[in-house]
């Protein structure tokens, strides 16, 4: 038998309110399970657009499959194939998972997507520099007439809602790990140096992807609990 965490994911709030294309994947994923007589454990469900790299659900996720050790199960494969960093988010996860509609693809196949679609991101980039060249060469004037100046502005308000970006997902990040550091409490980890220590051997992320500090703990629980 093997622990299964569910991941599904629908694009919109009103296809997640009707169940549209998300009683599929549960009925898909709950098939597979019963037929090869797996557990479920835990489910998690997304409703953001297959072009976002940015997925909490799917962050915890794979921090479920970590701590129960269980493999990640999708109903179908592009539900975590359309963006390359979502891609690399979960070859770099240290998770093995499993997609109904695609049951032998494996990391190699991860692979071989994530190198596709970096390859025609390339192609996209060299083909947008081509016509910019020869627009220029056909006397179009390129770019803003008034200079730098005239982007302060913008770039002032981009830097602000990046900065609130960062915050937000933050505060994401912290409300996920949470439960965690809760579950680590009542087994007798109550020093932050320990619960570091516990998260490191889990083999849960950190924020930035790498080790857990106490000062890192710490800040997590602030945020979560603020």
């Amino acid at each position: 038998m093997v622990a299964i965490v569910a991941y599904y994911r629908v694009s919109t709030d009103k296809q997640n309110r009707s169940g549209l294309g998300l009683e599929a994947q549960r009925a898909a994923v709950e098939g597979y399970a019963l037929g090869g007589g797996h557990r479920i454990v835990a489910e998690y469900v997304e409703v953001e657009s297959g072009k976002r790299a940015d997925r909490p659900q799917l962050a915890a996720a794979l921090a479920a499959c970590r701590l129960h050790r269980a493999t990640l199960c999708i109903a179908k494969l592009d539900r975590l194939s359309r963006d390359v960093l979502t891609i690399a988010t979960l070859m770099n996860g240290g998770v093995d998972f499993v997609a109904v509609d695609m049951p032998h693809a494996n990391r190699l196949t991860i692979h071989l997507l994530a190198a596709i679609a970096e390859h025609e991101r390339e192609m996209i980039s060299q083909r947008t520099k081509a016509a910019l060249a020869a627009a220029k060469a056909r006397g179009v004037r390129l770019g803003n007439p008034n200079g730098a100046a005239a982007l302060l502005t913008g770039c002032r308000e981009a830097a602000a809602k990046g900065g609130a970006a960062s915050r937000q997902r933050a505060d994401q990040r912290a409300a996920q790990i949470l439960p965690l550091l809760r579950q680590l409490e009542a087994t007798g980890c109550n020093s932050i140096r320990a619960m570091a220590t516990a998260l490191n051997v889990q083999g849960v992320p950190a924020p930035n992807g790498g080790v857990w500090y106490p000062e890192q703990v710490r800040r997590a629980l602030r945020r979560a609990e603020a």
